[in-house]
């Protein structure tokens, strides 16, 4: 298993890339990552960072790629002017079949353009989008589309459910998950146009949708995969993120009040550190690109190694379990090759 990772994309530099990835292949003997990035200055840190490693250093190469497509650039037209960015030297990897996936903590926008250009869309598929687990009272829900698809028609959706579903069904062995649409209320009636057109089409096809679930309904974990478009999923997704890290400090602040809650905290701190370790994204392996011709993870800006190691995990996982495949399978007949458009 080959995994391309960006090493010049997240906001920590390619440091934490370095030793995400020594921890990954440290952890995994059948493992091999490629670190995509100016080679001297990769070269350097690798034998620096991975010093006595030598069986771990041997599964860890570098790909040079002399550019970088930053957060101000414009994803699309970045991708087909910096030819040698790392990102787009990542996909190309994959097309070449000399790596099986990627993972970057870059330009998000840029990685799904980079994606898409160089690795097409699944057959069928119209619109790939980005997938995200995040946590709930009983188990991770996937919620889908969290940011690459603002704009959606019913269709979208649909086919949003169709890859979130294949994808969970996989990597959490659940042979039928529980579909649900963020709406504004259960009642079918509820929702604005492009929520009850898509509640009509979940219904009639073969998944396992539930019908609409409010936003309060998504943490009790009754739901395995939340759909909705990239506009409100990306709100919802960094308003999840905003609030546990509130939620942390406001406990902290309380704590800090008076000297017996500080005994207290003695006593419980294991319980705030699970707490902390369940809310945080790093532990969650960053975000499947869904519906392209290939495997791609996105991670946080600020992923650190344990993020980065998880990514290429779930990258690993995706390809071994032949997610691309389950998607294009499940696929209704209607939707299979009929109107690229919609």
């Amino acid at each position: 298993m080959r995994i391309a990772l960006d090493a010049m994309g997240g906001d920590l530099g390619p440091e934490m890339a370095i030793q995400g990835a020594l921890a990954a292949v440290g952890g995994n003997p059948d493992l091999r990552v490629i670190l995509v990035g100016p080679s001297d200055r990769l070269d350097a840190q690798l034998a620096e960072l991975g010093n006595g490693q030598d069986d771990v250093l041997q599964r860890i190469s570098v790909q040079h790629a002399s550019e970088v497509i930053t957060m101000h650039d414009s994803p699309v037209e970045a991708v087909r002017k910096k030819k040698e960015a790392t990102i787009v030297v990542g996909f190309d990897l994959v097309k070449r079949k000399e790596a099986d996936a990627v993972v970057s903590a870059g330009n998000s926008g840029a990685t799904m353009a980079a994606a898409i250009r160089k690795l097409g869309r699944l057959p069928g598929i119209a619109r790939p989008g980005i997938a995200s687990f995040f946590p709930t009272v009983k188990k991770p829900v996937m919620l889908m589309d969290i940011g690459a698809n603002v704009d959606c028609r019913p269709q979208h959706l649909y086919q949003f459910a169709v890859m979130a579903s294949s994808c969970v069904r996989l990597l959490q062995q659940n042979p039928t998950p529980r579909i649900g649409l963020l709406s504004n209320g259960e009642e079918v009636t509820k929702g604005n146009g492009l929520v009850k057109e898509a509640h009509a089409l979940l219904g009639r096809s073969h998944l396992n949708f539930i019908g609409n679930v409010e936003g309060r309904d998504v943490y009790r974990g009754d739901v395995d995969v939340v759909v909705c478009d990239g506009f409100v999923g990306n709100i919802s997704l960094k308003i999840s993120e905003g609030l546990a890290e509130a939620a942390m400090m406001m406990l902290k602040r309380e704590i800090l009040k008076k000297w017996r809650y500080k005994l207290g905290y003695l006593l419980i701190r294991g319980a705030f550190s699970g707490f902390k370790k369940q809310v945080d994204y790093a532990e969650y392996g960053g975000a499947p690109l869904l519906g392209i011709n290939g495997t791609g993870i996105i991670c946080h800006g600020a992923s650190n190694a344990i993020a980065l190691r998880n990514a290429i995990e779930v990258a690993s996982d995706m390809v071994r379990n032949q997610v691309n495949e389950a998607i294009i399978a499940n696929l209704d007949g209607f939707e299979k090759g009929q109107n690229p458009e919609i």
